[in-house]
């Protein structure tokens, strides 16, 4: 059935089921993904998008928004790649001030303003940085100068609402602010602001919006094979990874947003050179516990080659990140013990206490796909992106930044419409994401509504920056799933049903890496909460006993290749080592019963 239904300030065509509402068609559960798989089985979609990071799911968004129908395949799970493993920053790129990268920056500076206060403002919230300054005249003035004008672009331009205006700070003032910050690493510092966001999170969220107006997503499908009609695409073939079956899902036109992957699509094709040239630069961050270092503001420090963050992050901090050419895996990348001892070396030389390998609580490691330049360095290759058309019917979609996803969405979404007549402009700058709307008013009102639902203050704010207003859905199966998780009390367990039965949840990583982010959050890194969340999931998932114990076998693998990785010397016995833990995406029927 198709309605209308508004969206801020314009109207979309919405297909659904009569009498299913908005949220309920949001629901990502077991069901959904049949009746989606149903669906690719038989329709002929106007778009087609080949992977769920953030630019794959916004196109997605922006297409269903547009009232196009839309399906939404990938291979692994919501923001498997690169889109769960960034900095976790939305902004607006300080450092290519520097570059004069102007356009680029003004960009960032409005989607970090939609972001902020009218799209995700229960995802994407403001963080404070200080620059130290370590000389006495120039820095200031050279820094400053570029501060201001970071802030004065956001403000001029109107999109500067939710971030409050920079301040020159005095060396006791800074201290103040950051006491772990050496004396002698400072003479005083700039503060301004940028914003944060649970990228994972966020992409789940953007999946269940683009659901909710009427797009098919089914993750765990890998594509094989692109489908051809003489010169013009009109489809692919595609394997369910959980129950093996191959089958076809036809379109008219199909978009691959698949980053660094964007090289496999064109050698489908045979059309390698004639698609995008992108190459992947690796980042490792490190996660630290709050204990470790006192401070109440992030920090952004220059290195040789690029920014090295220290990040607020919850009862942790994130520090990172590097910027290195990576030829490896690219399902799996490898942080090695090089990486890990660079990050130390560069923090630690600003720290009063060094942070030590035993402070270690996660280690996380991503891949930027990042538009091949002239230079052999990949921190200056382009941040900006591009979109190709390779062969009629098909666009491809790289580079670009987390925080201008919805730009290089609309932008590739314009180009199929282009074959697709009648196709209206895109409004995703008006459309708030599930959980956005009645937000506020929740925030303003936390403490009521905790007493309400008898949860202590402090856990409904959890579920708020989380869910937003859809906190309520998940306080509605603690009496089912009471209590925390096992081994990570900052989150509920009803917080891991949530995730199986409405967040597209398939395996025990997507809810330990994704959904939550127990795996870099503990020093257990999650095998201490495995066999309890586990537990959960096969009550929502109906998992076999069989099914279970291999859940939890493959996830404890993939964090001692892990551990084992960081230890190593170079990449390339990173990745060896990374490599020994089998994938637990790929059919392996159940024995029979």
């Amino acid at each position: 059935m198709e309605t209308l239904t508004g969206c801020g300030s314009y109207r979309v065509v919405v297909r659904r089921d009569p009498g299913e509402s908005r949220y309920a068609a949001s629901r990502l559960s077991p069901e959904r993904r049949a009746a989606d798989l149903a669906r690719m089985h038989t329709e002929k979609f106007d778009v087609l998008v080949i992977g769920a990071g953030v630019t794959g799911v916004g196109a997605a968004l922006d297409a269903a928004s547009r009232g196009l129908s839309v399906a939404l395949v990938e291979a692994r799970d919501f923001a498997s790649g690169t889109s769960s493993r960034s900095s976790k920053l939305i902004h607006g790129g300080l450092r290519y001030l520097e570059q004069l990268e102007f356009p680029l920056v003004y960009e960032a500076l409005r989607e970090r303003g939609l972001l902020l206060t009218r799209l995700a403002p229960h995802l994407v919230r403001p963080v404070p940085f200080l620059v130290p300054l370590t000389e006495r005249v120039w820095q200031r003035a050279y820094y400053g100068a570029g501060v201001a004008l970071y802030d004065t672009m956001a403000s001029v331009l109107g999109y500067g609402r939710g971030i409050p205006w920079h301040k020159h700070l005095t060396r006791r003032a800074a201290r103040r602010r950051f006491p772990s910050l050496r004396e002698d690493q400072l003479i005083g510092a700039i503060k301004y602001y940028d914003g944060q966001v649970d990228d994972a999170r966020f992409v789940a969220t953007m999946a269940r919006t683009a659901a909710s107006l009427g797009a098919a997503v089914a993750t765990s499908t890998r594509v094989v094979e692109v489908l051809r009609d003489a010169r013009e695409v009109v489809g692919v073939r595609v394997r369910d990874m959980e129950s093996g079956e191959t089958f076809d899902v036809a379109a008219r036109t199909v978009i691959a947003a698949t980053g660094v992957w964007s090289d496999d699509i064109s050698e489908l094709l045979g059309t390698a050179g004639r698609g995008l040239r992108v190459r992947a630069s690796k980042g490792i961050h490190l996660v630290v516990p709050r204990a470790a270092i006192s401070g109440d503001d992030g920090l952004i420090l220059r290195t040789e080659k690029s920014v090295l963050f220290v990040i607020p992050w919850g009862g942790h901090w994130i520090i990172g990140t590097t910027d290195t050419d990576w030829q490896l895996d690219r399902a799996h990348p490898a942080a090695s013990g090089r990486d890990i001892a660079y990050l130390l070396d560069h923090v630690n030389a600003v720290l009063d206490r060094p942070i030590r390998l035993s402070d270690i609580e996660g280690v996380y490691a991503g891949l930027r796909p990042l538009l091949s330049g002239e230079s052999d360095e990949t921190s200056k290759l382009s941040r900006e992106h591009a979109v190709v058309e390779p062969m009629l019917g098909l666009m491809l979609v790289a580079g670009g930044k987390y925080t201008t996803y919805r730009v290089m969405a609309a932008d590739v979404v314009d180009k199929a419409a282009s074959r697709l007549p009648g196709t209206p402009p895109s409004r995703t700058d008006d459309l708030p994401l599930l959980g956005a709307d009645g937000f506020e008013q929740m925030w303003s009102n936390r403490a009521d509504l905790a007493r309400r639902h008898g949860v202590p203050v402090g856990v409904l704010e959890h579920l708020l920056e989380r869910y937003g207003s859809l906190s309520l859905d998940v306080l509605g199966l603690t009496a089912d799933y009471p209590g925390p998780v096992e081994g990570a009390p900052e989150y509920l367990a009803a917080e891991v049903a949530y995730a199986a039965l409405a967040e597209g949840a398939l395996h025990l990583d997507d809810v330990l890496t994704r959904r939550t982010r127990i795996s870099i959050e503990t020093v257990h890194r999650g095998v201490e909460s495995a066999p309890h969340v586990a537990q959960i999931m096969a009550s929502v998932l109906g998992w076999s006993p069989e099914k279970l114990t291999n859940e939890i076998t493959h996830y404890v693998a993939r964090v001692e290749a892990e551990r084992e990785s960081q230890r190593m010397p170079d990449d390339q016995t990173a990745d060896a080592a990374r490599l020994g833990a089998p994938d637990v995406r790929g059919y392996a029927p159940e024995p029979a019963r």
